[in-house]
């Protein structure tokens, strides 16, 4: 079984700059780290290699510097990784970046069982991985919380969502994103760091790609638009309450009630 697990670099730190005209984030000379929920999803990829059989490959779309991710994902045990870089992928929104992911994983021949984090700490959306899929126009699951069991044909999973939880069968091919805490991330291999040849990570652009229309992706294939960067106007006054906690307490009890909230 071929496996994919579908990683992405964020700024390592908060302090991040925005292009005011393209709306874009500024990613040039920014620090970066493999995002969180990934961690949780290459685990879980590993995981099933592990008992299962198959072969892993991480994947990621990014500038050249989302290199160092991908090696910090075969340093824990992907057998091969794969960057998905072009100037045209440029500026792109959720929709253009799952369109190239899509055709991406199309190109390195498919896989049947694809694993995504539940969102990155960038974006937040939580879309990308059901749009791959989409696109893939394979069946796919959020919110997953244990993958149960695999057979030949499909895997079984445990999926919350709100209050409900779920055991769900998906056929193969598939696509599942995980929810945090699914498992606990193994820490990278100093031998397979010592042992990682140079060729680990492969470079895929647009000239891999069956679409190579490059107004499909980057800013020309993105719908949506950011049309204002603005700090938001400081709030009004602050009220601070100070003695004993009881008397903090009777303080805040007494202002809500003054303001109707009780």
């Amino acid at each position: 079984m071929r496996i994919a697990a579908l990683i992405k670099q964020v700024p390592a730190s908060t302090a991040i700059e925005m292009d005011r005209e393209s709306g874009t984030l500024i990613r040039t000379g920014q620090k970066g780290k493999l995002n969180p929920f990934d961690l949780f999803a290459l685990e879980c990829a590993l995981g099933v290699r592990e008992l299962y059989g198959g072969t892993l490959t991480a994947v990621s779309m990014g500038p050249r510097a989302a290199k160092e991710s991908l090696l910090e994902a075969v340093y824990m045990g992907a057998d091969d990784a794969c960057l998905v870089t072009d100037a045209a992928f440029a500026g792109s929104d959720v929709l253009a970046t799952s369109r190239a992911l899509a055709e991406a994983l199309r190109a390195l021949g498919g896989f049947e069982f694809i694993v995504c984090g539940k969102q990155t700490t960038d974006g937040d959306t939580a879309q990308t991985g059901p749009q791959i899929a989409e696109w893939l126009g394979v069946p796919h699951a959020s919110g997953v919380v244990a993958v149960k069991a695999l057979d030949p044909k499909g895997v079984t999973l445990a999926v919350e969502n709100e209050q409900l939880r779920q055991t769900l069968y998906m056929p193969f091919p598939c696509l599942i994103c995980v929810d945090k805490d699914i498992n606990t991330p193994r820490l990278p291999s100093f031998l397979r760091k010592r042992d990682c040849k140079p060729g680990a990570v492969r470079i895929l652009t647009i000239d891999d790609f069956e679409d190579k229309d490059s107004e499909r992706y980057g800013l020309g294939g993105s719908p949506t638009r950011v049309v204002r960067i603005f700090e938001p106007d400081a709030v009004g006054e602050s009220l601070r309450y100070e003695g004993s906690p009881r008397e903090v307490a009777k303080q805040l009890f007494e202002s809500l009630r003054g303001e109707k909230l009780l």
